[in-house]
């Protein structure tokens, strides 16, 4: 035996009840809206506190991460969670960073309705190509030296060895001696050869560094195309035996 449901208290519960008795479509209209706008009040808690979808537009962490990849940023990183060495981080441009001009990129229909699924609901940044992805080789008060004797970056004087760097690629073919400030990294992509990363900047107002405000979040996995999906990782055996200054 089917139970009804009990009367509502309210008057508009009422007058609801009366009206959805009445006409169906009326009935499933009103269900269709809760729905959407429970949907879109989840997505903006989401979108504001724990995660975004942002697409890779460059070269620059190959082969970790191909042109076009859509990764899910975690946002708790920096405020709440701190960025260590090794992350993959993506971030606003401190200033000078990028060319104005914003990448177009022609994607084929499927990827184009994965972005508006994402879109709709505030999950996926239009602005992708105007924010960069890296990782983050030294966090503040690290010595960041390239290079060793042996052609590695070096981090308070212990060498490391980069099984993330693209293949063909050396550590750095440009030399530099840098100590991080306070709430700053110093960040480089994973395919040295062709990334405008920390390196290239010192001649601006940053200095090359990220200070912790430019950042949006920790990128923790390729979730797009299917066949590259992947955990991100921060490589800590890499870093493990680098003393903290």
């Amino acid at each position: 035996m089917i139970k009804e449901r009990p009367e509502p208290k309210t008057a508009l519960g009422r007058f609801l009840r009366r009206v959805q008795k009445k006409n169906i479509f009326l009935s499933l209209l009103i269900d269709f809206v809760s729905v959407v706008g429970a949907a879109l009040i989840l997505s903006l808690l989401i979108k504001s506190f724990l995660l975004r979808s942002f697409f890779i537009p460059s070269g620059s962490m190959m082969e970790t991460l191909q042109i076009d990849d859509r990764i899910f940023v975690n946002e708790l990183v920096p405020n709440v969670i701190a960025p260590e060495r090794g992350d993959v981080v993506v971030f606003k441009d401190p200033g000078g960073w990028l060319n104005t001009a914003p990448v177009v990129s022609k994607k084929p229909p499927l990827e184009q309705g994965v972005d508006f699924f994402l879109s709709a609901f505030g999950l996926i940044a239009p602005d992708s190509s105007q924010h960069l992805v890296k990782r983050i080789i030294g966090k503040p008060g690290d010595r960041v030296v390239c290079c060793s004797p042996s052609g590695k970056i070096m981090i308070n004087g212990t060498p490391i060895t980069e099984p993330y760097v693209a293949p063909g690629s050396n550590p750095s073919d440009k030399t530099f001696d840098v100590t991080v400030p306070a709430d700053s990294y110093w960040v480089m992509g994973d395919n040295r050869g062709n990334s405008e990363d920390s390196r290239f900047h010192g001649d601006l107002p940053s200095k090359g560094f990220v200070n912790k405000k430019f950042i949006v979040g920790r990128a923790f996995v390729v979730s797009f195309p299917f066949k590259h999906w992947k955990w991100l990782d921060n490589y800590p055996n890499v870093f493990k035996t680098v003393p903290n200054d």
